[in-house]
Parts: C-alpha cells; sequence; structure tokens
C-alpha cells in the first residue's frame, strides 16, 4: 500500500515502519553506532529473532552498506539468502553487534533456546554491543542480567531516533 501511495503522490513518502521494513528504525541504529564505533561497516552483525521487518531492514542496510550480516533462529523462521546459525553459541562467536527484534507469544517457545544472555554475549568479540529493537522485554529474546551489562546499549541508541527521523524528513 506504501508503495503504491508512494506512486501517486506528489510529495515525498517516508516508510517509518510496514510489515516487511522499519528503515527509520534501522538508520537510527546505525548513526548511533557510528557514535561509538570507529568503524561499524566493518563490524559483523547477527540478527537473533525471526524473519520480520526488524531483520529485513538489517538485511537491507548489510546489501547497501556492504556490512558482514547472519542471522540465528530456529529452522523455520529464517530470511532468504542471510547465512543462518540454528545454535546461539556458535553464532555469537565472532560478532560485534547484536540486534533482537521482540518476538510475538505465539513463537516464544520456539526461541527459547536463543535468548541473549551476558554469558552469551561473553562470546562475542571484545567490545560487542546488544542492540535490541524495542519494545524488548526481559526474559523473552533478552536476559535481564544482559539489559544491566556493559554490553546493553538499547535506551541509548533509542534517543536518536527523533533527530534521525527529523533528518530524513528534512
Amino acid at each position: 500500500m506504501i508503495e503504491k501511495f508512494a506512486e501517486y503522490s506528489k510529495a515525498p513518502v517516508i516508510n517509518a515502519m510496514t510489515d516487511i521494513n522499519h528503515p527509520c528504525e534501522i538508520l537510527s541504529d546505525m548513526y548511533s553506532l557510528s557514535k561509538i564505533r570507529d568503524d561499524f561497516i566493518s563490524d559483523k552483525y547477527l540478527f537473533c529473532g525471526k524473519s520480520g521487518n526488524i531483520g529485513l531492514a538489517w538485511k537491507e542496510a548489510s546489501n547497501v552498506m556492504g556490512f558482514d550480516l547472519s542471522q540465528c533462529c530456529r529452522s523455520g523462521y529464517e530470511m532468504d539468502d542471510v547465512p543462518v546459525y540454528h545454535d546461539i553459541k556458535a553464532a555469537i562467536k565472532g560478532k560485534d553487534i547484536i540486534c533482537t527484534d521482540s518476538l510475538p507469544a505465539s513463537v516464544l517457545n520456539d526461541f527459547r533456546e536463543y535468548q541473549i544472555t551476558k554469558e552469551v554475549m561473553d562470546l562475542a568479540n571484545k567490545n560487542a554491543v546488544l542492540n535490541p529493537c524495542p519494545p524488548f522485554y526481559r526474559g523473552e529474546e533478552v536476559s535481564d542480567d544482559v539489559m544491566q551489562s556493559e554490553y546493553f546499549v538499547g535506551y541509548e541508541f533509542k534517543k536518536n531516533l527523533l533527530v534521525v527521523q527529523q533528518a530524513v524528513m528534512i
């Protein structure tokens, strides 16, 4: 619908979020990463979660920007054309940026063994960061201990949402 609307609109149309993409959120995250990383494009990214608007937006950003992205999920939840792991401990090794998305109640049980915990984050590269997309839920896609750790950047990153979305509109 948004593409059809843009086709007939005389004014620019901004995709803030659809079921298959969430570009403004990812632009804000990349801007936030640029503030804390020397070269966030050379970092290795892991998206932990099911195929959906956040994962697909990270995939699109990876295609455009050229950074390395892989996914960790249970079989049946994969994105097309993204390297996938089905073991969280193997997936996180060698990664710098760990991203998650909230999960609908209907799939929570399928993702119990994919929860990002501090123990799991300790397997990532030195100075790795955990960037969950809100709303994020303690005890679901992320554990309480990891949200209290040095890895967690969730709230700080979201402070840039308004600035980045204003820049998009300008």
